[in-house]
């Protein structure tokens, strides 16, 4: 077990490191291997048997990519995409990799969420998705009811979180990068309706006066907690506890969306207790990838030791998950996703991955996997492939016109 958790807080470091690496090319153009490989999938197969589409524009073309002014962690890429790198084959049909965001707008604010809930034309009834209380090994294909998947989907539904979003920045660009496909919230600065997507936990860790507490790398040059409470006090806590979350870009798109940003954690029922963390900030953003990376603070005695506890568990968990079925990755080809469909309680839902798309030696996906507005930013699993670090960024991104659903670039 001990020697289990070195390796996975090993991965986490190497992610911090490739973190780090990714920042630094940020710094300068270069230009993108124009190296593309889709899998296929071999057989007709998916669970469920529904699949989930909305609208998507195929007009492309070649227009630069947009950063906040005054954000240190905007892209500087020059993004030299072109066209077919978002672009993969899916039984014969081939579809632009971008389409319909699946953020949900709610222009009453929470108290509306369910109506459109209800009043979903995606997935009307929502029978693909299951409530994250009731979900059991039953709902998995048969040949893959096993506990430790089991335990691992619902370790991921443990950091899965509702992201709330209530200002959209006035830095958002016209387009997504080289297309003419209109970016999500453009020019709607003015607006204060409520977004909200999903996201996930990761990386949790305890200071104490700025010292990292578990012996790993990364004490801070700051020695007291910058939750909201403390940033107003006098005495602010010495002992705090910071994670990240991943989401995707289109969701919180820089610090000025980030500072308006609340996290609802634990969201699993209805009537459960609300639990929200309310200073995020952005560490990382890519625009091309439709990837971003939250930073979040807590100096709550009761949530902070609750997370550790839970990631611990979920580092154990994810090795033997990943040690049992990486042979097995394209056979089975399951996916599956842990959201907040329409802002509402926490819902499991799974499928198959369809397409596997290189872009830039990271990965992008089609699936299966039934996705709702509300879903943008959750994190996409496909078993088999390692969730330390190397696609631990997989999240979602938006819905094709085909019917299929696709994942932001992870990196990889």
């Amino acid at each position: 077990m001990k020697h289990e958790l070195q390796q996975g807080l090993h991965s986490t470091h190497s992610f911090n490191s490739l973190k780090m690496s990714c920042k630094r090319k940020t710094q300068t153009d270069r230009t993108v291997s124009k190296r593309h490989k889709t899998e296929k999938n071999s057989t007709d197969l998916c669970f469920p048997q529904d699949t989930c589409g909305l609208n998507g524009s195929e007009d492309q073309t070649d227009l630069a990519d947009f950063s906040s002014p005054g954000d240190e962690n905007h892209d500087t890429d020059s993004h030299h995409f072109i066209s077919d790198q978002f672009k993969v084959q899916s039984d014969e049909v081939e579809v632009p990799l971008i389409g319909d965001h699946e953020t949900q707008e709610s222009e009453g604010g929470e108290a509306d969420l369910h109506k459109y809930l209800v009043g979903c034309k995606k997935n009307p009834g929502h029978s693909q998705f299951i409530p994250v209380d009731t979900f059991t090994l039953k709902h998995l294909p048969e040949g893959l009811q096993d506990n430790d998947l089991y335990e691992y989907i619902k370790g991921i539904a443990d950091h899965t979180v509702r992201v709330n979003v209530e200002m959209s920045s006035p830095y958002r660009p016209k387009f997504y990068p080289k297309t003419t496909q209109p970016y999500p919230f453009y020019n709607m600065s003015e607006r204060r309706n409520l977004r909200t997507g999903s996201g996930r936990v990761w990386d949790v860790n305890k200071f104490q006066d700025g010292v990292r507490q578990d012996g790993g790398y990364g004490d801070t040059d700051y020695t007291k907690c910058w939750c909201r409470k403390c940033e107003g006090s006098n005495s602010p806590s010495n002992v705090w506890w910071e994670f990240n979350v991943t989401t995707a870009t289109h969701v919180v798109f820089d610090k000025i969306e980030a500072n308006h940003t609340t996290l609802r954690l634990f969201y699993d029922r209805e009537d459960g207790p609300v639990v929200s963390v309310d200073k995020v900030s952005v560490d990382f953003k890519k625009i091309k990838y439709d990837l971003c990376w939250l930073n979040c603070v807590t100096c709550d005695k009761t949530l902070g030791n609750k997370l550790m506890e839970m990631y611990k568990h979920f580092v154990n968990v994810n090795e033997k998950v990943w040690n049992k079925y990486r042979a097995s990755r394209s056979e089975h080809k399951l996916t599956f996703i842990v959201s907040h469909p329409h802002g509402c309680s926490k819902q499991v839902s799974v499928g198959q991955w369809k397409d596997r798309l290189e872009v830039d030696l990271s990965s992008k996906f089609t699936y299966t996997t039934c996705t709702c507005p509300g879903s943008s930013g959750a994190h996409v699993y496909c078993l088999g492939y390692r969730d330390h670090w190397t696609l631990s960024d997989l999240v979602h991104s938006g819905s094709l016109k085909s019917g299929l659903n696709y994942s932001a670039v992870g990196l990889a």
